[in-house]
């Protein structure tokens, strides 16, 4: 598993569940070692660290943890271990968590290329700090989540990406179509912790919850083996992560509230909408000394900007200028997804077409199934194009020889004249890839029948059924 997607399962939250009552999930072992001495079932709580630390609670963490697998931390230990690291350290652990002595352990430093370019810093936790992180964020979720703002979106229980794209386009329709984009510059990585954690002892007054994520917050970050400190920033990576970033965001959305704004945010991705360009200005202005004075954070003023809906982005989707605006893809998205496309038939030129196909259609279901409330067609068409075209220039590369590629089209089909003018043309494979007797070689049916998934069909299916 590649670090991406260990960096996005370690700090994928836990689905809001039923973890008490009834018989818990897990392995005899590891229900055995999170009871206490002496503990029962349905014992009374005496305060939120006891709440944390409730078997029924840790085990909904621990089977989360399992489930997201992921990468292991600077310890080297991998989700595989965790049962037995339990049954090992667990006494000794929750003793120190109970104290307030708990010390975690440094975080894994990772980066990854963003899409825009540049590296996202993630910090992988040990799976057993993730598994305490996890357990926080179950106990504090209800707590806090109440309180959020309905135009909050990120990663909170019952809420999505889609949502907020909806939410948008709603603001637009209704005739604010002038948009403020915010982009806060290395927001994960310059969160002022004292900041933060005012907010978070408004509502949690157990000061051994409030010592622990303290301590999560400052755990030092690991690199080639050196360690060094953090005195600000909340590292992704951790299941606590997002939870904390919208506690500190809230007062943004407050904010913004107050001065009767219409606006969606999802965790550091925010926009505003107003109705004139002088309107958004304004807004830019004033919100940038806002998120300085308040909350310590800097507005990326190169990327941030008041613009017209449809010439901006909002997760991956865009509109159309429209009185009722359309969705469809934004252009960045579709530039991505043939970025990533392309290396994967640069490697498919050494496989059957069969295989390629078959690694191809998981990535396209994904994006179908992500891009499902787009109402703009063309796009999909036009992708799936230029995917039936990159497959036959795959063939074409693969037949080398005009005497086999002569042949090959024989084959399958093609007049004797027709074949040997595509084998001997001297035109690149690009060009022979999009030919008339190419196409005619390698219907559309054809590629079908080996399971090619049609980008259009797949998003029609999914919008129809969502």
């Amino acid at each position: 598993m590649d670090e991406r997607d260990a960096g996005k399962r370690a700090e994928r939250p836990e689905r809001a569940g039923r973890v008490g009552g009834g018989t818990a999930e897990g392995t005899g072992a590891a229900r055995q070692a999170f009871r206490a001495p002496g503990e029962q079932a349905g014992d009374e709580t005496v305060g939120l660290m006891e709440e944390v630390l409730r078997r029924e609670n840790l085990m909904a963490a621990y089977r989360r943890v399992v489930r997201n697998k992921g990468a292991g931390g600077v310890d080297g230990r991998s989700v595989d271990d965790l049962k037995h690291q339990i049954r090992e350290d667990w006494p000794t652990i929750r003793e120190t968590l109970l104290s307030g002595t708990y010390e975690p352990s440094p975080v894994r430093k990772v980066e990854i290329p963003k899409h825009g370019g540049g590296v996202r810093k993630l910090g992988i936790p040990t799976v057993m700090d993730r598994m305490i992180q996890q357990a926080l964020l179950q106990v504090l979720t209800p707590i806090f989540d109440p309180t959020f703002s309905e135009d909050s979106y990120g990663f909170r229980p019952g809420r999505s990406t889609h949502q907020a794209v909806l939410r948008a386009r709603e603001h637009i329709a209704a005739g604010h179509r002038w948009v403020v984009d915010l982009d806060l510059e290395k927001f994960f990585d310059t969160v002022n912790h004292d900041v933060l954690m005012a907010r978070v002892a408004k509502r949690v007054k157990d000061k051994r919850v409030l010592r622990v994520i303290g301590r999560y917050l400052r755990a030092g970050i690991t690199e080639g083996g050196v360690t060094s400190s953090r005195r600000e920033g909340t590292p992704q990576g951790g299941p606590l992560s997002p939870l904390l970033s919208n506690i500190l965001l809230d007062d943004l959305d407050k904010e913004l509230e107050r001065r009767g704004h219409r606006f969606v945010r999802y965790a550091d991705d925010f926009q505003v909408y107003v109705k004139s360009a002088r309107a958004g200005e304004r807004v830019l202005a004033s919100l940038e000394g806002f998120l300085k004075k308040r909350l310590r954070l800097k507005v990326n003023r190169e990327k941030s900007a008041v613009g017209r809906p449809w010439k901006r982005k909002f997760l991956g989707y865009g509109t159309t200028s429209n009185k009722v605006p359309r969705l469809k893809p934004a252009p960045e998205s579709v530039k991505r997804l043939k970025l990533k496309l392309k290396d994967l038939f640069r490697r498919g030129r050494g496989w059957s077409l069969a295989r390629t196909i078959r690694e191809l259609n998981p990535i396209l279901r994904g994006w179908a199934a992500y891009y499902r409330l787009a109402d703009v067609s063309g796009v999909f068409e036009e992708l799936d194009t230029w995917i039936r075209r990159r497959l036959r220039l795959i063939l074409w590369r693969q037949w080398k020889r005009p005497r086999t590629r002569l042949k090959e089209l024989r084959k399958r089909g093609v007049d004797d004249n027709r074949a040997a003018q595509s084998a001997y043309n001297g035109r690149g494979p690009w060009w022979n890839a999009g030919s008339r007797n190419m196409n005619q070689a390698v219907p559309t049916t054809m590629l079908s029948q080996m399971g090619l998934v049609s980008l259009l069909q797949e998003q029609r299916r999914l919008a129809r059924s969502s």
